[in-house]
C-alpha cells in the first residue's frame, strides 16, 4: 500500500469538523500531546475505518487512481498493558491509464499476543504490460506488450518461536491467469502453455523480526526467508519453484535526527516458471518487470533527517544485477528523494511521497508506512 496525497485532503477537511471548539467532542484529528494533525484517536479508539483515495505512481502500469480503505481493529482486551499491534481489513480497487484495473481485500491478524501472524489476501487484476525478456538484445529494444488477467489468493501463517523474535510458517498460494500478447507474434521466448496457466503452491518461512515499529521502522532488524514451491500435486499446471531472501536494518545514527537503512535482496528461480513469474528489480524508478532473470540481486539505502517530530527528509539510492545461466544479465540502480509525515503516532504509522531516477526515466512514490513495508 502506498498512499497519501488526496488522503490527506479527506483528513483535512473531516479534522476542520471534528476539531471545532465543542467540550462534549473530541478532537479527532488533532493530538493533544502537540496539537499536530493526528489521526491515531480515530484509528484506535474509534475503530476507525480510514478511507484512502489514492494515486497509482508505477511507471510500468502509468498513472491513475486507487479507492481503498482500511479498518484498524485494535486489541483492547489483552492483559498485557501498553500498544498493541492492531488487526487490519483493507479493501479496495483502481484503475489507471493504460487500461489496467484491479480489486482485491485482505486482512491481516496479529493474534495471541504476536505470537500468530496471519495474512490472507485475495483478488482480481487485468494488467497491461510490457515484456523485455531476460537479457535478450531484440525483446530489450522492442518488448512485447502483453496483457494478463489473473484471480488469486493467498493465506499465510507464521509462528513465534516461544517468546523469542523467530517466526517460522507456511502459506498456500493460488494464481488463475490468461495471457493475451497485443501483437500476434512468432516470438520464441513465449511457451504457449504460458498463455494459460493454473498456479497453486505452497511456501516456507522463516523469518526473524525485530523492529521498534512494525509500519514506519526506526530502529532494528528484519530477515526473511521465503520459498515458494509450486506443484501439478495441488493443482498447478506446472512444478517450479521462487527462493527470496531479504535483509532490512534500521540505524539511529543520531538519535531523534538521523536514520539509516539498509535493504539487501536476492531472488532464484528453480525450474522453468512462466515468463512472469521469473525473478525481476524491485527499486524505485524502476518499472515492474522491466529486468528479470533467473537470479537477481540489489542493494540500497535510505537514509531519513527527522527535522521535527512530525517531519523528516528521506535520501535513498541502490543497485541492482540480474544474473541467468546463459545470457548476460543487466545491471540497474536508482536514486530519489522524499519526505514523510508522522500521520499516526501511537500507531508509528508514517506517510509520505518519493521522487525516484532509474536508468531510463523518473518516477514519484505515494509511499505507506514504509518504501519496503511488504
Amino acid at each position: 500500500m502506498k498512499k497519501i496525497s488526496l488522503l490527506f485532503i479527506f483528513i483535512f477537511l473531516s479534522g476542520g469538523i471534528w476539531a471545532q471548539d465543542n467540550n462534549q467532542r473530541p478532537k479527532t484529528f488533532i493530538d493533544t500531546l502537540d496539537g499536530a494533525l493526528d489521526v491515531s484517536h480515530y484509528l484506535y479508539n474509534l475503530h476507525g475505518f480510514l478511507p484512502v483515495p489514492s494515486l497509482v505512481t508505477e511507471p510500468a502500469v502509468g498513472y491513475g487512481g486507487i479507492l481503498a480503505g482500511a479498518f484498524f481493529i485494535p486489541k483492547k482486551n489483552e492483559k498485557r498493558k501498553g500498544f498493541r499491534i492492531p488487526d487490519i481489513a483493507a479493501l479496495g480497487g483502481g484503475y489507471t491509464q493504460n487500461g489496467t484495473w484491479f480489486a482485491g481485500a485482505g486482512y491481516f491478524g496479529f493474534w495471541k499476543d504476536d505470537h500468530i501472524r496471519y495474512r490472507g489476501v485475495a483478488g482480481y487484476a487485468d494488467v497491461n504490460l510490457k515484456y523485455y525478456g531476460r537479457g535478450e538484445g531484440f525483446l530489450e529494444e522492442n518488448p512485447a506488450k502483453f496483457n494478463i488477467k489473473a484471480f488469486g489468493f493467498v493465506q499465510q501463517v507464521i509462528f513465534r518461536v516461544k517468546d523469542s523474535h523467530w517466526y517460522l510458517g507456511g502459506k498456500y498460494m493460488f494464481t488463475n491467469t490468461k495471457v493475451t500478447l497485443f501483437e500476434e507474434s512468432d516470438l520464441p521466448w513465449f511457451d504457449p502453455v504460458d498463455f494459460s496457466l493454473k498456479n497453486s503452491g505452497i511456501g516456507l518461512i522463516a523469518e526473524y523480526e525485530h523492529f521498534n515499529n512494525i509500519f514506519s521502522p526506526e530502529k532494528g532488524l528484519r530477515v526473511n526467508v521465503t520459498y515458494n514451491q509450486y506443484l501439478e500435486l495441488l493443482g498447478s499446471d506446472r512444478d517450479y519453484g521462487l527462493l527470496k531472501a531479504f535483509f532490512l536494518y534500521y540505524l539511529p545514527v543520531i538519535k531523534y535526527k538521523w536514520i539509516s537503512g539498509f535493504r539487501l535482496e536476492g531472488q532464484t528461480a528453480l525450474g522453468e516458471p512462466p515468463f512472469y513469474a521469473y525473478p525481476f528489480i524491485i527499486l524505485r524508478g524502476v518499472p515492474v518487470m522491466r529486468y528479470q532473470g533467473r537470479y537477481t540481486g540489489l542493494a540500497e539505502t535510505e537514509q531519513s533527517w527527522l527535522f521535527s517530530r512530525r517531519w523528516s527528509l528521506v535520501g535513498f539510492a541502490g543497485y541492482g544485477q540480474t544474473f541467468n545461466d546463459r545470457i548476460e544479465g543487466k545491471k540497474v540502480w536508482n536514486a530519489g528523494l522524499g519526505f514523510r509525515y508522522l500521520l499516526a503516532r501511537v500507531f508509528g504509522i508514517k506517510m509520505g511521497i518519493d521522487i525516484a531516477r532509474g536508468p531510463e526515466t523518473w518516477a514519484f512514490y505515494v509511499v505507506f508506512g514504509n518504501s519496503w513495508l511488504r
